[in-house]
């Protein structure tokens, strides 16, 4: 891939990405869950593994389990989720990890703020997203989020990273 292309595609990732976080923010979780290949797996891992499937995970989410947290959080059966806290997610440090075909591996920076009650928290990640494209663009096949205190004390979240 020559360097004009690979600048076109981190363009094409990042704003795919910035679109993601901003659904999240306005609480759209229905068209976040459109984002996703129906196999796609959405993480947050404790410890960092080759296989997460094999360890201790804060969120290890098939599309059942997203649609069913989805589902806590608009009908309101989630205590941590009452009232639902407003946030602000940042993303930076976008880089190209690998392309293989249609599917791209990114990774990037990401920080949260989180206001609830009058009070603010921040959370900081590294995460990575795993894409597939097709003509009608980017879905996500997988997003690893590893919080920087995930083996640390944690509070409840009433959202998605």
């Amino acid at each position: 891939m020559s360097a004009i292309d690979n600048q076109n595609l981190l363009w094409q990732v990042t704003q795919f990405i910035w679109h993601e976080a901003a659904t999240l923010d306005a609480k759209e979780y229905d068209a976040w869950l459109d984002l996703w290949q129906p196999e796609g797996l959405y993480i947050i891992p404790i410890e960092d593994a080759d296989d997460y499937a094999t360890v201790l995970n804060l969120c290890y989410d098939d599309d059942k389990m997203r649609r069913a947290r989805i589902k806590r959080f608009q009908d309101g059966f989630s205590i941590s989720s009452a009232p639902p806290a407003v946030t602000v997610r940042t993303l930076s440090r976008f880089v190209i990890d690998a392309v293989d075909g249609n599917t791209v591996v990114v990774s990037c920076a990401e920080h949260l703020v989180e206001d609830k009650f009058g009070r603010q928290r921040v959370w900081a990640a590294n995460v990575r997203y795993t894409l597939t494209s097709s003509d009608t663009g980017f879905r996500l096949q997988e997003k690893v989020v590893r919080l920087l205190n995930s083996d640390g004390v944690l509070n409840s979240f009433s959202y998605l990273f």
